[in-house]
Order: C-alpha cells, then structure tokens, then sequence
C-alpha cells in the first residue's frame, strides 16, 4: 500500500497541506483543535514522518549514526541495543551501518552519514582498517565521534574500550590455576588494538606464574571457527593442554579439534574464549569465556556522544570484563 502523505490528510480534513506540516510540528500558529484533529488523523491514516528528511530541511541533525562490522554479531547488536535506549530518550533517531569488516564500505558508511547530516556519529572498525582519514573527514565536519570496542588511540575525540588487557589475563590464570601447563592462544588480527592487548595479558599471565612463553603456540589472526579448529589441531601436537581465544567462534573450533582428537574437556584439554556469545552457555560442554558487558558499552558510548562539549577530546571509558567460569576449563569446579 502507498504511504499517507501530508497531502492525503489535508484531504481527508480539508485543510491545506502547510496547515498540516505545522500542526504535525507543533506550531503555535494552528489552533490546539486542529493539531489534534491531524495527529488523530495521521494516526488513523498510518502516516509516518520522515523525520531524517524534515531534519535536511531544518539544517537540524537529531539522527545519530552506528557503524559496526556485523550487525549479527551478538556483542554489535547488544552495543547497538545499549545505545538506542540512551538516544532515543534524548530525542536521536539512530541510523545503523555495517561494514562487514570491510575498509572500503567503513568508508562509505562515514560519507553516506556525513550526507545525512548526522549529529554524531558511534563507530567500531572494521578489521580491515588501517588508514583513518575518513574519521578526520567527520571530525573536520562538527560531527561529534565516539570510538567503541575497536578504537586508534591517535584520534582526538571519546573512546569507549574494553579492559582487554586484564580480561586476557584473568583468563590466562584461570587456566594456570586449575592446573594446565602448556597454554596457547588464538589470538585476533594484530592490526587491531584490543587484539593486541589481549595477547599482551596473555603473555603477562604467564610470565607472572612463571612460566615460558612459547611464540609456537601464539596463533595470531585466528577469530574465526575454521582458522581456530585449525590452528588448534597445531596447537594439540606441540603438546598444549589449554588456549585462551581472543574470541568464542575460534574457541569453539578448537573445542572441536580437541573432541575430534579423543581428548576429554575439561579434563585433558581446557578452553576459554572471549565475548560470551548466546551459544557459549547452551553448548556440551559449556565454555567459559570473558563477558564484554556490550550493552553497558552502548549505553556508555551514547551518553559520551551526549556530554561531549569537545573540551576533552582524548577521553577514555574503559568498561570492565568478566569471566563467566563454565565447563570447558573448570577442572578445580571453581565458583564464579
């Protein structure tokens, strides 16, 4: 069915169609009876404004812009679902992007918001990405920009960041303290910062139980199911008996490699991922994993995009993680 228009409720109550636009507006100039008689009306009719086309119009930005990579994803949908529940509130349509960790189409979501005139703008980069141009395209523009999750550290404007540092850490010695001895990791991309400090608390965890460091079990650009179960398989013929995973999908490919191998979880082999995806908790054995509380970093980019006056453009919130202890590593039955 076509959309009601302006047009059409002018119609049905025989207005003209500018009366209508002020009294969907709010204008003081039409009289109280008459906004009400057009909001019913609209309502009946299933009109919907075009709130981001009125915005053009008004040279008003009330829309903000999110850019993830996959919208999919359940920590990018929670983020997504944080930050809609501040800006809505605050009166903010919110426009989502995703770039399918793809450099080029990042840069078109930027461009494609810097059209629609956005107030803001919350981004999480792709994988891909390296040049960060496009965000001096957006900071040169007045548009205010709040960087989650994946950040560059050399853009003056708010980040919002997990404490990965110390959630690889605290995953790593969980694994020393229930008794394994030769503990690798699936580490992310290295273009990107969180994977970076991820392997660095990783690395500490070890050295501060006073252990080796072995550069033969640091799998670095493994995140996902396929390069983890491969990587894994490696990993299991050198010898390792648990793996910290910088993500749950590669985590989950190498609880398969393990189980394919004949080993018992978490008995002969333990495994910790990071993100605490939906299926973590539902699968045989559960897996622990690092909590990245997504919603609480939405909620806390959203109101950094709120409060920026711009008097503190290097700003950092950093959001703390959580090890949620579940089967696949608990050989002690450790509590939460």
């Amino acid at each position: 069915m076509r959309k009601a228009t302006i047009t059409d409720i002018a119609k049905e109550l025989n207005l003209t169609p500018s009366t209508v636009s002020r009294a969907l507006n709010g204008s003081s100039l039409v009289k109280q009876e008459t906004k009400e008689a057009v909001e019913a009306k609209a309502k009946d009719m299933g009109y919907v404004r075009n709130v981001m086309a009125s915005n053009l119009r008004k040279g008003v930005a009330q829309t903000v812009g999110i850019i993830v990579p996959r919208i999919n994803r359940q920590f990018f949908s929670n983020v997504i679902s944080g930050a809609e529940s501040v800006l809505n509130d605050a009166g903010y349509n919110v426009l989502i992007c995703q770039t399918e960790e793809r450099y080029e189409k990042e840069v078109y979501a930027i461009d494609t918001l810097l059209w629609n005139q956005v107030a803001g703008i919350l981004i999480s980069h792709s994988i891909e990405t390296s040049d960060t141009s496009h965000l001096s395209k957006a900071l040169n523009s007045n548009v205010r920009l709040v960087q989650f999750d994946r950040v560059f550290y050399n853009i003056p404007d708010v980040k919002v960041v997990n404490d990965n540092y110390h959630g690889a850490y605290t995953a790593t010695k969980h694994l020393i303290d229930n008794g394994y001895t030769r503990i690798g990791t699936l580490a992310g991309y290295m273009t990107s910062a969180q994977y970076r400090e991820r392997l660095e608390g990783y690395k500490r965890a070890l050295l501060d139980a006073g252990m080796e460091v072995d550069e033969r079990l640091i799998f670095k650009d493994t995140i996902i199911r396929e390069t983890g179960y491969a990587r894994a398989k490696e990993a299991l013929d050198l010898g390792c008996d648990a793996m910290y995973s910088a993500g749950d999908f590669s985590a989950l490919g190498a609880m398969q490699a393990a189980k394919e191998k004949g080993l018992k979880i978490p008995d002969d082999f333990g495994i910790v991922g990071t993100a605490n995806e939906n299926f973590t908790e539902l699968m045989t054995p559960s897996m622990s994993s690092i909590s990245l509380k997504p919603y609480q970093m939405g909620k806390a980019a959203a109101q950094a995009f709120l409060n920026d006056d711009g008097s503190n453009p290097d700003s950092m919130i950093t959001i703390e993680m959580e090890l949620m202890k579940r089967e696949s590593s608990n050989r002690h039955k450790e509590s939460k």
